[in-house]
């Protein structure tokens, strides 16, 4: 956009000395007159998997999972997609916890390995429809010499990414995080850092169940698990045949995933 500044200036060109008005003009964002609707927004839904609590041999790796979207982007048709779809499988409008899904555990204790497959399967799906942009962080706590030394960790590695992708991120007038709150560790470096280094950043307390994009994080963060027990060869039992193998995994999750990390 173009507007039009007036400034007086002295004009020596002639004979005496006398002032002129002169006319200039000055690009401006658009952003600069906008109000209320054309201001961008980028939400950003996190979960975790794991604890800062008493170190456990059979999960030493704690992982933060980022889901970002742009607010203009509108993936209505897409979410209504996934809602028929699961209305098919008998879960209408029901949350989505991949964790237990893979795990037979909660209320798909009983479910038929063939549905909670298809259930994992329609919200991938639904991930490669809205080309789900994501990032996970994790440390791993057998490298880690206390809580301190972890949560130090985590935040270095949260804080340098954001320190290279700031040409992705600044562009947003808004960042509004999306996070339950389930660990105080966790929110403390969210509010440190991302408070720190972003300009205009609002947090929600989120209820899972009301978002298909903070499922879609708690999904994502659970096949980064996925991945790094299967880099150790350290699947269950339970996760190896749900999977179908390790190459299953890699091959129908975590290999599409990749394609939509950020770097």
């Amino acid at each position: 956009m173009l507007i039009y500044l007036y400034k007086v200036v002295l004009d020596t060109t002639g004979a005496g000395r006398k002032t002129r008005v002169q006319r200039y003009g000055v690009g401006v964002p658009h952003h600069f007159f906008c109000r209320g609707d054309c201001m961008k927004e980028i939400s950003i839904f996190i979960d975790e998997s794991g604890d800062f609590g008493k170190f456990n041999k059979k999960s030493p790796f704690y992982i933060v999972t980022m889901v970002f979207h742009d607010q203009a982007s509108d993936i209505t048709a897409c979410l209504d997609s996934l809602e028929h779809e699961l209305s098919y499988l008998g879960y209408p409008h029901h949350c989505l916890h991949a964790g237990p899904i893979v795990r037979m555990e909660d209320e798909f204790k009983e479910e038929d390995i063939v549905v909670r497959r298809k259930l994992l399967m329609k919200l991938m799906g639904f991930i490669r429809k809205v080309k789900i942009k994501h990032k996970s962080f994790y440390v791993d706590r057998r490298h880690a010499e206390d809580i301190t030394d972890a949560t130090m960790q985590l935040s270095k590695q949260i804080g340098t990414w954001i320190k290279n992708n700031y040409e992705f991120l600044l562009p947003y007038d808004t960042v509004k995080i999306y996070y339950d709150n389930g660990q105080v560790e966790l929110s403390r470096i969210l509010g440190s850092v991302l408070n720190v280094l972003l300009p205009s950043v609002e947090t929600k307390k989120v209820i899972p169940s009301d978002y298909r994009l903070f499922q879609a994080a708690d999904f994502i963060c659970t096949m980064k698990l996925t991945e790094l027990k299967l880099n150790e060869h350290n699947m269950s039992k339970q996760e190896l045949r749900f999977f179908g193998g390790e190459d299953g995994a890699w091959k129908n999750y975590i290999k599409d995933l990749k394609k939509y990390e950020l770097q």
